[in-house]
């Protein structure tokens, strides 16, 4: 199945579905795969830390952690496209996201979901 069968909403040449539904309207599961994820660590560099203690005291957007999460986001859902896709899947429902400190050096993103073969309904 080509990004095509979809009916777009996805990236130019993407293969994998990726949703936060139980389900892809106009779509049926053929088969479950299983869970998959994405799981990545991004440590922050000492300058971001200072930038963000002193934003901290003054209020606003910390900018550069935020730069660093999307990336991370971004890494982790490219590889729970990768392990779906490995997997034989062409769509991964019910993604979600984990986000938790590691180890106080650190941010761990986990991207997770069913991997399902979806046909047309």
């Amino acid at each position: 199945m080509s990004i095509d069968d979809f009916g777009g909403g996805q990236a130019q040449g993407a293969d994998v579905l990726v949703v936060t539904t139980n389900d892809a309207p106009g779509f049926r599961v053929e088969r479950v795969i299983g869970e998959v994820f994405g799981l990545t660590v991004r440590s922050r560099h000492l300058g971001s830390q200072i930038g963000a203690g002193l934003k901290s005291m003054i209020g606003g957007e910390l900018k550069g952690l935020t730069k660093t999460l999307v990336q991370t986001r971004n890494q982790a859902m490219e590889r729970l496209v990768d392990q779906a896709r490995a997997r034989g899947a062409n769509a991964v429902l019910m993604m979600r996201f984990d986000v938790t400190d590691a180890a106080d050096v650190g941010t761990e993103v986990c991207a997770y979901g069913t991997a399902v073969i979806l046909a047309r309904a």
